[in-house]
Formats: structure tokens, sequence, C-alpha cells
């Protein structure tokens, strides 16, 4: 069985979202989604529309995501230590690089996953930062 971990915020569902599960799936048999916890989420993007357990039950109802757990403000690779992926992949937009997370996987002893990246989805809508402009724009 190949696991595959994906993860994110997940704010605002929308097609970038669907497609990149989709994609994640694809690669193998098990998918595991690690959420932004909200203390991340404020950290590193913007106050969450959605507290991290609504966002984690509505992910976890969509059709290829097998498991979601959320993730903690600590380090990264302790998740990835508990999860046990043989690959992770990344959104289009996710600001990690392949071949850096790659060699920190290795340096930590986490060695054999592959790191992989996914398309962009061609929708317009297709980014939470996107939909909220259009919601701000509409209200103005």
């Amino acid at each position: 069985m190949v696991k595959v971990m994906a993860s994110g915020v997940f704010d605002l569902i929308h097609p970038g979202h669907i497609s990149y599960l989709n994609q994640a799936k694809a690669l193998g048999d098990y998918l595991v989604v690690v959420l932004a916890c909200d203390s991340t989420v404020r950290k590193r993007k913007h106050e969450p529309v959605t507290p991290e357990a609504m966002r984690a039950k509505i992910v976890a109802s969509l059709k290829p995501v097998d498991e979601v757990i959320i993730g903690t403000d600590g380090d990264m690779y302790e998740t990835v230590r508990k999860v046990k992926p043989d690959i992770i992949v990344l959104g289009f937009d996710q600001t990690f690089d392949e071949k850096a997370m790659e060699a920190d996987l290795d340096s930590k002893g986490l060695k054999g996953i592959r790191v992989v990246r996914v398309t962009e989805s061609a929708d317009d809508l297709n980014a939470t930062r996107r939909i909220i402009a259009k919601i701000k724009e509409m209200s103005s």
C-alpha cells in the first residue's frame, strides 16, 4: 500500500483543493490530509474563516480523502514521522522546494519519501485568497 500525505489550510473549499486532493490520491492507495491548525493559519496566512474542527470534518467528507489529522504548531517533520508517508504531495502554490524538502527528510532520518508537486487547477477561483477578494469586491 502506498501512503500519500497532503497538507493545507482548506479554509474555503474550492476547485483548486479538489484538484489537489484528486491528484494526490492518484499517486497512491491511501491519502492522509494534514490540516493546518488555526494557530498556524493565523501565523502564515490569515484569520481562518472556519475553525479547524469544522475544516477537518469537511475535508474528511471529500471522496479522495481517507484520513484527516490536524497538524501541530511545531516541527512539521514530527507529523511526517507520525503519518509515515511514502509520498508527500505539495500544492502548486505551496512555498516548499521539493528537492530541499527531500534533502531535509533524508537528513532527519526520514529516508525514501518522495516529494511531488501537483499542477494548478485551471478554474478562475482556485485559491481561497481569490474567493475572499471576490467577496470583498462584491460587497463594496
